[in-house]
């Protein structure tokens, strides 16, 4: 049940015929898993806390730095030398006190990953590795959580989201590992792609519109272009080869 304040706050989205009242306790009653709390996890945790998702989880094991500043605008100069969970955490409540915001400083690993997604219904990827990307791929596969991938490099953007075991997922479409460096970002980047993905977990929620289901979403910044690639489901997938539906 909505709150008087919340009716008031998402007035404008309850609008919408897509949303309406039903729409926003379906968002309300929602838990995300945000996986990192960088330039990606900035954009997508702000979208979605505004947007009223009523429980949020974010993990990051950094703390802020000042080369962070140009794009993480979660963080602010005076928090360099936090943890970026407990500047994520403050700044997201002070944007919508009403959303429950788990902050959790932990590198994401195989170990305890399962821990770490228990009780969330959807996974944001905001990471910038592919190693941590792929245990989430799995995880997702794993458990049939939803996955929300998106990727940056300079002026270029990625998105694409992964509902297993129906869909194509992220091992479908990378290969290899690429070695750890670090690579140039243009700020503006990651708020696009961010937007996307907490877009496309929206939607999702409300079952509504087309997903980039099978489709990888290119954005070129430079030349102002989006591209959407189509993605065949491989068969023969190391990690979602032999994911079957559940049973119903």
């Amino acid at each position: 049940m909505l709150t008087i304040d919340e009716l008031e706050r998402y007035d404008r989205q309850i609008m919408l015929r897509e949303i309406g009242k039903e729409g926003q306790e379906k968002l309300k009653k929602a838990r995300v898993f945000i996986a990192g709390a960088g330039g990606l996890g900035s954009t997508a945790a702000i979208y979605l806390t505004a947007a009223g998702i009523g429980n949020i989880r974010i993990v990051d094991r950094d703390t802020v730095e000042l080369s962070n500043l140009n794009r993480q605008v979660l963080h602010w100069d005076e928090d360099r030398g936090r943890s970026k969970v407990d500047s994520a955490f403050e700044k997201l409540k002070r944007l919508n006190p009403d959303v429950k915001i788990e902050a959790i400083q932990e590198t994401i690993t195989e170990a305890n990953i399962n821990s770490l997604l228990a009780g969330c219904e959807l996974i944001v990827d905001a990471m910038d590795n592919l190693p941590t990307r792929y245990l989430l791929n799995k995880a997702s596969l794993k458990h049939h959580i939803p996955f929300f991938h998106g990727a940056v490099y300079g002026f270029e953007g990625r998105a694409m989201t992964i509902i297993p075991p129906k869909t194509a997922c992220l091992r479908c479409v990378y290969r290899g590992v690429p070695p750890e460096e670090r690579f140039p970002v243009m700020g503006t980047t990651p708020a696009v792609i961010g937007c996307i993905q907490a877009t496309e977990v929206i939607k999702y929620i409300l079952g509504i519109g087309k997903l980039l289901t099978n489709t990888l979403l290119n954005y070129d910044a430079l030349n102002m272009e989006f591209r959407a690639f189509k993605v065949k489901k491989d068969p023969h997938c190391e990690h979602c080869g032999q994911v079957k539906e559940r049973s119903k």
